[in-house]
């Protein structure tokens, strides 16, 4: 039998430690364990591991005469997850203990056994000194790197507390019933039928939100195509693109695909997905089967279009652009582990490259969203109120949505507005 505690030590110290994606990492260990409760604790331990990672991984530093981190990465995971047990899954003292102490002997650790323990059972003493401690820096408070607390407190000050709190967050599991396969209202009444709590979302037409994660692919309908999984925040792209039937439509940096599907779920049109990664491509490919759409799939790189483009211009171009993802933290947890700030200007490079390459290619009286999930100004409007300073034929459409707040250019949606992601929209028309 595999211990759980020792898999998901194994799995946080690739993620934290050696930069290995969450997701990767989660559906590795997972095929490991046949039992779908065990799967479900892998998932929540990692989850949270990684969200906490950087609040708890310090207060080691407190509890421990030497660190464990160079010489026994795993172990320093496992005390990790020890905390996150008590302190955010709330699982009862004795169990956690006794549970992480044992996955020390499955991780053929014996002799580290009693310093597990001891480290448990000294920050059960100390507790409320130690997260006093860690109260004071907003780096430990909230869980966010010095370089990211910095900037969402530059940013938003007035949001930065609430944002952050808002990234520590579990989001609730939101739906897009597929128009094509049939109604909301019929889909809702199946969920409801399968004993899910499941309600249609109050200003977004296709959304359906349920409180809690399930394994999506159990829900009824799933197989036949009747939903996606998208967060609410992304929904609204459909909304903002104002489609009719016969529009040319491009949707570049498209995988997994859940925008794209959803345009072709509103409307008959004639899209292109554009995508430069092969794996990606694929999963857009998937997607596609799944809700019954089509699309045409182009491999190519969206900042050089000679390569791809026909010379058609396109109605409808939407740029999802690759982006820091500082607004998906609550649903990407590991992205506050590995992304640094050090890698932004090269971000605005490509985000710049990208929205200047395009444009040419977007037909007179046509619409563009640019679009990120990033809450960090220098991708958003930093990115566009220069492109349009440079190009006279481009006019930002305002518009307003019922949760977030106008930026200086576009609007901005911050994680936890509406209990939806981050993510950032500017519509332009070309003259």
């Amino acid at each position: 039998m595999t211990d759980t505690r020792a898999l998901a030590a194994q799995a946080l110290a690739e993620i934290a430690l050696k930069g290995a994606s969450l997701r990767d990492a989660m559906e590795r260990h997972a095929r490991k364990l046949p039992d779908s409760r065990d799967r479900a604790l892998l998932m929540a331990l990692l989850s949270e591991g990684a969200r906490w990672w950087l609040r708890f991984d310090p207060a080691l530093d407190r509890l421990l005469e030497k660190p464990l981190r160079q010489k026994e990465p795993v172990v320093h995971a496992l005390l990790v997850l020890g905390l996150v047990q008590l302190e955010i899954l709330g699982l009862q003292d004795y169990a956690a203990v006794a549970a992480t102490v044992e996955a020390t002997r499955a991780l053929k650790k014996p002799r580290l056994a009693g310093l597990v323990n001891a480290v448990l059972r000294r920050w059960q003493r100390e507790r409320e000194s130690l997260l006093s401690t860690l109260d004071v820096d907003p780096r430990t408070r909230h869980a966010h790197p010095a370089w990211l607390a910095t900037a969402i407190t530059r940013d938003w000050p007035a949001q930065a507390d609430t944002v952050m709190a808002a990234d520590n967050c579990e989001p609730p599991l939101m739906l897009r019933a597929n128009r094509r396969f049939g109604s909301r209202e019929a889909l809702l009444e199946r969920l409801r039928v399968d004993d899910q709590t499941a309600t249609a979302h109050d200003w977004l037409a296709d959304g359906i939100v349920l409180p809690h994660s399930v394994d999506v692919t159990r829900l009824p309908g799933f197989d036949d195509g009747a939903f996606a999984v998208q967060d609410g925040a992304a929904q609204v792209a459909a909304d903002l693109a104002e489609l009719r039937d016969g529009l040319r439509v491009l949707d570049a940096c498209a995988a997994p695909g859940g925008k794209a599907c959803h345009l072709l779920e509103r409307a008959d049109i004639d899209l292109t997905a554009l995508e430069f990664d092969a794996a990606r491509t694929e999963r857009i490919r998937q997607n596609l089967m799944r809700l019954r759409l089509n699309a045409k799939l182009v491999m190519g790189d969206a900042g050089a279009p000679k390569g791809w483009w026909k010379g058609l211009p396109f109605d409808r171009i939407l740029i999802d652009a690759p982006c820091s993802a500082t607004g998906v933290l609550r649903r990407r947890p590991d992205v506050r582990l590995h992304r640094r700030g050090s890698d932004i200007p090269a971000l605005v490079a490509q985000q710049q490259r990208i929205l200047a390459a395009l444009w040419p290619l977007l037909a007179p009286g046509g619409r563009l969203l640019y679009i990120t999930c990033s809450l960090l100004r220098a991708e958003n409007e930093g990115v566009i109120a220069p492109f349009l300073a440079a190009h006279a034929d481009a006019k930002a459409i305002p518009f307003e949505l019922p949760v977030g707040q106008a930026a200086a250019v576009g609007w901005q949606i911050l994680p936890g507005d509406g209990d939806l992601d981050g993510m950032y929209y500017a519509a332009i028309e070309k003259s």
